[in-house]
């Protein structure tokens, strides 16, 4: 697990998504995939993504690659297990933690970028969602890896979105990733 991914974070989000369905539990698949959007949500409104993960092209679309790991099982975090039961049938299930959870790492601007994605995707099943991904109408980033998996610049997810001087962009989110290790140290 790189230093800046804050896996409390990751899981903050998935709970926080999880707790929009009356049994508090998600599908993988929809999970990975309005992470992914609330992500991008965030970028297209402030140049700045709710997490600090890496981004991959996969054959069901684009993902939080450190994200994806946890919800896999392939990683293990503590702060993540607090929230979130291990994978089971395909979903993911919130401990009783994860349903009460105090957001704390979530600010308030985050939670509406959830709460849009939410909005606009929540309805839509795993397979719609991950359908609407591949379209490159609305994800022109993503692409199809053949069986694989291909990283995903930050740069061409900020231009996706719109944003002027991706480059200069993605220098700032460096920059700000190097303060918050910084931080994180002391």
């Amino acid at each position: 697990m790189t230093s800046e991914f804050n896996a409390r974070k990751a899981a903050q989000v998935v709970a926080y998504l999880a707790n929009k369905e009356a049994d508090a539990r998600l599908n993988i698949l929809k999970a990975i995939k309005l992470v992914y959007l609330a992500d991008r949500e965030s970028i297209r409104q402030s140049g700045f993504p709710i997490l600090e993960d890496d981004y991959f092209s996969m054959p069901h679309g684009p993902v939080n690659s450190m994200t994806l790991r946890l919800a896999n099982g392939q990683a293990k975090h503590p702060d993540w297990a607090a929230l979130i039961e291990g994978r089971a049938n395909h979903d993911l299930a919130l401990t009783q933690t994860g349903r009460s959870c105090d957001w704390d790492e979530l600010s308030e601007f985050d939670m509406r970028c959830l709460d849009l994605v939410w909005e606009q995707f929540g309805p839509m099943d795993r397979f719609s969602l991950r359908d609407w991904t591949h379209d490159p109408d609305n994800i022109p980033e993503w692409e199809d890896p053949k069986r694989s998996s291909a990283p995903i610049p930050i740069e061409r997810i900020l231009e996706a979105m719109g944003i002027d001087n991706a480059d200069a962009q993605r220098q700032i989110i460096d920059d700000h990733r190097k303060i918050d290790r910084i931080l994180m140290t002391l």
